[in-house]
């Protein structure tokens, strides 16, 4: 749900915006809004699952995205869809990362490969099922929709919970960092919110820039504060283990790329292509099949190469895919473009699976809540960072050329920025041990653990 509502959304803004009697530029607000809800609300996750229970804060995620999302489908204007969207991002915020904390905290570290696995692919496919789903949506039916589809998944999700989600023990934990709360919550609103509006005309210049330096003097304050603390909302001293280091730093360059290539996919099949928005989103569900297939490819793949062969083969395939989708021109041939789509969607799941195993390779349990906070955060980040900078890359081919309406030669630079950043964490990967990730694979003397 939390996925899938992300990308729907920018597909149904058009006929929302005319129901609502809005322009689509300032509709646009619902989706920031929901990012910014995200960002405050992600750090405090780990330690309310500790607190108050996991089981508990999932299934109140749960309901709270659930309610949000009837009351988004019911709004009337633009303030009451935002004020909605703003409670939507805060189940959001909560549900997928402790949720990872339950599957974390319930599954042997030999058979956590198996349960990520199973658990990334959702999170994988929603973003690319969203624009076809809600084209679909908006095309036969009404953009409300898009948000009530979530009502009989969020009543199933919490029957389920309740039926088969264990009552894990409650951790003993600090009192809240309120003060890191603030810094780091404001720190990251200032960047989410200032990042996707990069490039996009959405804001003034001025206020871009004031937003992105008021998260870089909170950051900044945050660095200060949690030296001071001993237990900070984000325990910045998880980067000593090194796998989880590793997932952090590399992944980071990977998150980049993952929300803003859909972006770019998208502007290229509707602007640069002239297809539907529908037809686009039926495209790019050639990535959708690799994700799939992926569930089935990962575990022998890991058992053949281990993980540090397999983060790098599958970085160097991601990097290839996406210059490669610089290269797309409307004369390319369907079959040839539903193959480059197929295999960076296989890529792209395998990466993201393996990335989120390896976090908690070495990571002691009273610690994988904090883990699971830290990696949600760090991937919400870069995720807003990718589109933003995109955005801004197009935005400059643009000026640069003195043009005013978008091609696909614009849309180039974007791919090939993806492509270097998604390289870059090679240099990462390539530092890791050969045993990276044993335990998790059932070798070494942690494997029980």
């Amino acid at each position: 749900m939390h996925q899938f509502d992300g990308t729907a959304i920018a597909t149904a803004l058009p006929s929302m915006a005319a129901t609502l009697h809005e322009t689509p530029l300032r509709l646009n607000l619902a989706i920031s809004c929901y990012l910014l809800s995200l960002a405050v609300f992600v750090p405090i996750s780990g330690w309310l699952a500790d607190r108050y229970g996991a089981r508990q804060i999932f299934m109140l995620a749960i309901t709270i995205f659930t309610v949000s999302s009837v009351l988004c489908g019911l709004s009337h204007n633009l303030l009451e869809l935002v004020l909605a969207r703003i409670v939507q991002g805060l189940g959001g915020a909560m549900m997928t990362p402790v949720g990872r904390v339950i599957v974390a905290k319930s599954v042997p570290r030999s058979g956590l490969v198996k349960a990520m696995n199973y658990i990334t692919i959702p999170g994988m496919l929603a973003p690319v099922l969203g624009p076809s789903v809600g084209g679909l949506i908006v095309t036969y039916f009404s953009w409300p929709w898009v948000f009530f589809v979530n009502l009989p998944i969020g009543v199933a999700g919490v029957l389920l919970v309740r039926a088969y989600v264990p009552d894990l023990a409650r951790e003993r934990v600090a009192s809240l960092d309120s003060m890191g709360f603030v810094f780091s919550s404001v720190a990251l609103a200032g960047f989410v919110f200032g990042f996707e509006s990069m490039g996009r005309g959405l804001l003034p210049a001025w206020l871009v820039v004031c937003l992105l330096t008021v998260g870089v003097v909170c950051g900044f304050l945050y660095l200060i504060h949690s030296r001071r603390v001993a237990e900070p909302i984000v325990d910045l001293g998880l980067m000593r283990f090194r796998s989880f280091s590793a997932s952090i730093t590399g992944g980071s360059l990977f998150y980049v790329t993952t929300t803003a290539v859909v972006f770019l996919l998208a502007v290229l099949f509707q602007v640069g292509f002239g297809y539907s928005a529908f037809h686009a989103g039926l495209i790019l569900l050639g990535t959708a099949t690799g994700s799939v297939v992926s569930r089935a490819a990962f575990p022998p793949a890991l058992k053949l190469f281990g993980f540090r062969r397999l983060l790098l083969i599958n970085v160097l395939v991601i990097s290839s895919f996406l210059f490669c989708c610089g290269l797309f021109r409307a004369q390319t041939p369907l079959v040839l473009l539903l193959g480059f789509l197929f295999f960076g969607g296989l890529a792209r799941s395998m990466l993201y699976a393996s990335i989120q195993s390896l976090s908690y390779a070495e990571m002691p349990r009273p610690l994988m809540s904090r883990a699971t906070s830290f990696a949600a955060m760090v991937q919400q980040f870069m995720q807003s960072f990718g589109v933003g900078l995109v955005a801004l890359a197009v935005h400059f081919s643009l000026v640069l050329h003195g043009r005013v309406d978008l091609t696909v030669g614009d849309l180039k630079y974007g791919f090939w920025l993806l492509s270097a950043l998604s390289f870059l964490s090679v240099l990462v990967f390539l530092r890791l041990p050969a045993s990276a990730g044993a335990a998790l694979e059932g070798r070494g003397s942690k494997a029980a653990q």
